[in-house]
């Protein structure tokens, strides 16, 4: 392989992504680099100007000129960071929100029409090629947050939310198959009757597999969300998966218009809990009980959705 061979690549496959003329492909006033940015703000709403530069390795000039164009069109809004008043923190408003929810939209609609002109028989050669040339390409670099795609479950992701929370619960914590059991029911429940406008699961993937998941269902009280089954593999932590899943079950629980989201969970999980009190999320009640093979201590815990992001940080 030569540089000439890479370069004529590139110029091919930035034609059929149409790269060139992005804001005409998706409709949209915004160029890749533009969509980019508000694709990160959209999944990582602690985002400071700073970690966006590193990120997505801009030139800060550049990026404080996409950030201005942002603010005047009333996408985002720039704080001071309470840890580091001399870092700049960047969150989406409800609009710009909705903006990068149009854009994924928009960019699934295209990407999906790319998609249906290879034949399914050949969709997995296609995905094992992607996964080579981003091997072979990155040098043995660690994996990035940029790395990690959230998508919707495709055939067989039911199943190994099952598996792998029966599995790494009982690693983790001596859970025995009693939970594997409850997880099942859950899942189950949910593949068999579930409002696809209200209800919805998330699957977090790095390299072509399944890394993380949770899922988002409705509770028996009215207006009322349930945050259920967060689950990161252990080697995909630290790159802020969690707190990507627990931001997508937030902001998919109150643009759909829920009032209240609500979990259940234990205090022996205890990253897990430090995650729900960075989203704002309140302890409300506490009990022992015998479950799983082991004495716990159960937590309820509430997030009040018509505050707005942020309230109670």
């Amino acid at each position: 392989m030569t540089v000439q061979d890479i370069r004529a690549f590139n110029r091919f496959y930035t034609n059929v992504i149409g790269a060139l003329d992005y804001s005409r492909r998706l409709y949209a006033p915004y160029t890749l680099t533009e969509s980019r940015v508000l694709y990160e703000l959209a999944h990582s709403p602690r985002t400071d100007a700073a970690d966006l530069r590193g990120e997505l390795s801009l030139d800060a000039g550049y990026l404080s000129r996409i950030l201005n164009k942002f603010e005047r069109a009333g996408l985002i809004e720039r704080t001071a960071s309470r840890k580091d008043p001399r870092r700049v923190r960047v969150t989406l408003t409800s609009r710009g929100r909705e903006t990068a929810a149009l854009l994924a939209e928009r960019a699934d609609e295209s990407v999906g029409a790319l998609l249906a002109t290879v034949p399914a028989a050949e969709r997995p050669r296609l995905s094992e090629a992607m996964r080579t040339v981003r091997t072979l390409l990155s040098d043995g670099r660690p994996p990035r947050r940029e790395d990690v795609l959230l998508r919707e479950p495709r055939p067989g992701d039911l199943g190994w939310m099952v598996a792998r929370n029966a599995a790494l619960y009982a690693a983790e914590y001596g859970f025995n198959a009693d939970y594997e059991g409850l997880v099942a029911r859950i899942v189950a429940d949910f593949a068999e009757d579930h409002d696809p406008h209200l209800e919805r699961v998330w699957i977090a993937e790095l390299d072509g597999r399944p890394v993380g998941c949770v899922m988002c269902v409705r509770d028996e009280t009215p207006a009322t969300a349930r945050l259920r089954l967060l689950l990161v593999e252990p080697d995909a932590r630290g790159l802020g998966i969690g707190d990507r899943l627990v931001s997508a079950v937030v902001d998919f629980a109150r643009g759909v218009g829920y009032r209240d989201l609500v979990l259940w969970t234990n205090d022996v999980l205890a990253s897990a809990r430090r995650l729900y009190q960075r989203h704002g999320f309140v302890l409300t009640a506490e009990k022992p009980h015998r479950s799983f093979g082991r004495d716990l201590n159960g937590q309820d815990w509430h997030l009040d959705l018509t505050q707005p992001p942020g309230a109670g940080e």
